[in-house]
């Protein structure tokens, strides 16, 4: 059986990526949409995949669609009749269900090398069968049959795998997918197909606040919206539920979680922008920066055990045992806090990772391609906050060769024709005189997130807008 990995298709992603990728979990076969072929082409001649491994992944299921550019038709792959009507899935025992490796999805680290999350056959229907116990508490209702969904997230984020692919087949909902996504296409297909539960992340949330064009669609078929993949402030998340008469509440998870690990009962109304409660079956910790754990309402790094906790990083034991303990216990890197109905918010990341659209960006890989600059000495990444979204922002020092010569824009310019379009410098480059840094080199990131809270104030009063990215 073929080792299922996902990873990122977007044309914004560069090819080196996309070619470690593929390198990395070892891939046996690749199926490319036909928007991708080149890109998917290109990458796979970088890691020397052959090319006879590579189809074509086309729509038409009727085995009519001939080679495109050299590669076969998915269906090539498929048994004939005969044999399908005699194929019975392998049945996996219980023990063999925790440890049969399902999907490898990559998620960015603080090194800047993205890890290969692996999760079994248990972790997916383990986190199935969670979401469901806190979301429907009551159980599966033949009602709940009739919902429709509106999926515009990507497949190979763990947000989007959950709920398009996973949960949706098991509570057998019709699922509408976007192919590409556009605010206002989002807006019309609401209005066509009338879903009446969204799955949203908070740059969504901040256009259904703010965009003018919302007024012009019918979306009233919309009663639940679930938020995920980065924090959402409690004003925003009042204005929308209160403007379109929803119930708009916050899940917590990460890839390393399958993907959730907390959530609300969709009755359940949350006015202060919590991440819910754990799901059934997880245990939490709050620990201190001695190890301690701390009480309630008190702030703790949160680890997590349950079902839903992946097996570990593909090939790199280091990086697993620095996550996970031997008791089971996963390091999360976020600091949240609790109360005593058991309630979470996430306060803080300890992991320096930035999110941009619910997708993670590594600060010290945007570093490493800056250093490469022959205008750059040394420069440091933290995320900014602006108009309710993060995005990176650099603190670089100039050669002093190149003092005068070269603008912050060059700089951002720069890097943006390396790297995917989350990844880009979309919150500015400032010029500083120095990076900060301890006597042991490494970069004081507290004192750059004070710069950066200082810089977004100072952005805001310009007036500084999406637009002018």
């Amino acid at each position: 059986m073929w080792k299922a990995s996902r990873y990122k298709e977007d044309s914004a992603d560069k090819f080196p990526e996309i070619a470690y990728q593929i390198t990395n979990c070892e891939a046996k076969v690749i199926l490319a949409h036909p928007s991708k072929i080149d890109d998917v082409l290109t990458a796979a001649a970088e890691a020397q995949f052959p090319q006879d491994r590579i189809f074509h992944f086309s729509d038409d299921v009727s085995g009519a669609a001939g080679p495109v550019q050299g590669l076969r038709d998915w269906t090539a792959l498929l048994a004939d009749d005969a044999a399908a009507s005699s194929w019975t899935w392998p049945s996996l025992s219980a023990a063999e269900a925790r440890t049969q490796l399902a999907t490898i999805n990559y998620s960015s680290g603080t090194t800047g090398l993205p890890k290969g999350v692996c999760g079994a056959h248990r972790n997916l229907v383990a986190n199935v069968q969670q979401l469901i116990g806190m979301r429907h508490p009551n159980g599966l209702t033949p009602e709940l049959e009739r919902d429709v969904w509106l999926a515009f997230l990507p497949l190979y984020h763990a947000y989007g795998q959950m709920y398009t692919i996973l949960m949706a087949a098991r509570r057998h909902v019709t699922v509408y997918v976007m192919s590409v996504f556009s605010f206002e296409r989002y807006l019309q297909c609401i209005e066509r197909y009338r879903p009446n539960v969204l799955q949203v992340v908070p740059p969504i949330v901040v256009m259904l606040s703010k965009r003018p064009e919302v007024h012009k669609y019918d979306l009233s078929s919309v009663k639940d919206l679930s938020c995920g993949a980065a924090p959402l402030k409690v004003d925003l998340q009042n204005d929308v539920a209160d403007r379109f008469g929803v119930n708009l509440v916050q899940g917590w998870g990460m890839t390393e979680l399958t993907c959730a690990a907390s959530g609300l009962p969709t009755d359940r109304v949350d006015r202060e922008a919590s991440c819910g409660m754990l799901l059934p079956s997880c245990e939490a910790k709050f620990l201190d920066e001695d190890g301690r754990e701390v009480g309630v309402g008190e702030p703790g790094e949160l680890f997590v055990r349950g079902p839903n906790v992946m097996l570990g990083y593909w090939r790199n034991e280091k990086a697993t045992r620095e996550t996970l303990d031997d008791e089971g216990w996963l390091r999360t890197g976020d600091v949240a806090v609790y109360n005593e109905q058991g309630m979470l918010w996430i306060v803080d990341r300890k992991k320096e990772l930035i999110k941009v659209n619910g997708l993670q960006v590594a600060p010290a890989e945007l570093e490493s391609l800056l250093l490469e600059n022959e205008h750059v000495a040394d420069a440091a990444v933290v995320g900014i906050e602006l108009d309710h979204e993060e995005f990176p922002r650099a603190y670089v020092q100039i050669q002093d060769a190149s003092k005068g010569k070269v603008q912050p824009r060059d700089i951002q310019d720069w890097l943006a024709a390396r790297v995917a379009k989350h990844k880009r410098l979309a919150g500015g480059v400032s010029f500083v005189d120095a990076v900060p840094k301890l006597a042991s080199g490494k970069i004081v990131r507290k004192l750059l997130r004070e710069w950066s809270k200082r810089d977004a104030a100072a952005l805001a009063k310009t007036g500084w807008s999406r637009a002018n990215l």
